[in-house]
């Protein structure tokens, strides 16, 4: 095959635009100076692109359009290396290119590219989700953060910074590396992002398939992408708050309330672990302390089966933060 001359500015706009676009009349940006982020609500143009590739304007891309993405990206934090090496490793074992950027201030970021038109967004990230898991790192964090965008106006998702700001290439950020140098950048990063593998939707659902995983419906609601968690079910306020915004302390005693709360719902144990698991990628724990195990959660969830608790643990410094002067079980003082 033939390689596209992508030595000009239309074709490497062209060839950007392939990868790294979703919502066309919305983008997010920020102040290189402060790091201060915000939407622009106008239409992503050859403009828009152009000053973010020449380092006018940094381009955050919405990857999410309804229910389709033309890429993921999963954003390791941290300065370490090993953590993207490992999540690429482990794509590549199910036949999942995926490729390594150093994002613009720390960190990197895994992307996958899909073909065109488009891959359904649940499949994906529930494919990248389990590569997470595999590698304990069920923590980072999946662009775009949704399985569906919510009908309405202003309903955008959460967008990612788009690679290849010109204001930070010559710093060695924003730009792609290889697996075996995250030191070291592509010396053409167009010859490279032109040669980039694209999964097909298919693969996705080979993976899925023979691995078991389950497609949540998540009733399509934009922000939170787990089902179980889109109704209160009879759930208590703090139950709710709990599972979905996640905890900072007190994981383990929060994973047995929560337990118990959604087995007095008629789930079964398996449903409820891996629920628990849902929401563990949700927790930012503090003091430098991991997020709760699954080995953990299945014990703390055996537990909440032992037997009939009928208590909520109003008192317990897991929950009290969570409280809600609505709930009917809230203290009342005179």
């Amino acid at each position: 095959m033939v390689a596209k001359d992508i030595r000009n500015a239309d074709a490497k706009i062209a060839l950007f635009r392939s990868l790294f676009s979703g919502l066309g009349n919305v983008y997010g940006t920020y102040d290189p100076n402060t790091g201060r982020a915000w939407q622009v609500k106008s239409p992503v143009t050859d403009k828009v692109i152009a000053g973010h590739l020449t380092g006018r304007r940094p381009y955050g891309v919405y990857l999410l359009t309804s229910d389709r993405i033309r890429a993921i990206a999963a954003d390791f934090d941290r300065l370490d290396a090993n953590l993207p090496r490992e999540f690429v490793a482990r794509a590549r074992h199910y036949g999942i290119p995926a490729y390594i950027e150093a994002s613009k201030s720390k960190g990197y970021h895994a992307w996958v590219f899909f073909e065109l038109p488009g891959t359904n967004a649940a499949k994906a990230r529930l494919v990248v989700r389990s590569i997470l898991d595999e590698i304990e790192c069920p923590h980072v964090e999946v662009f775009p953060k949704q399985d569906v965008l919510e009908q309405g106006a202003g309903r955008c998702g959460s967008f990612i910074n788009a690679p290849l700001f010109g204001r930070l290439v010559a710093k060695g950020r924003t730009v792609f590396v290889p697996p075996n140098d995250p030191y070291k950048p592509y010396p053409n990063q167009w010859a490279f992002l032109d040669g980039v593998e694209r999964v097909p939707e298919s693969l996705l659902d080979d993976i899925i398939e023979a691995n078991e995983l389950d497609v949540v419906d998540n009733g399509n609601h934009e922000g939170q992408s787990l089902g179980i968690f889109q109704a209160p079910f009879g759930l208590p306020p703090c139950a709710r708050r709990m599972l979905a915004e996640g905890v900072a302390e007190y994981q383990r005693v929060a994973c047995f309330r929560l337990a118990v709360h959604l087995r007095k719902l008629g789930l079964p144990y398996d449903s409820v672990v891996g629920a628990l698991r849902e929401w563990a990628r949700k927790n930012r724990p503090c003091n430098g302390k991991g997020v709760i195990t699954y080995r953990e959660i299945m014990a703390q969830t055996a537990a909440a089966f032992i037997k009939e608790y009928r208590g909520c643990g109003c008192e317990d410094a897991a929950i009290r933060p969570f409280c809600d002067t609505s709930c009917a079980l809230f203290p009342k003082r005179g």
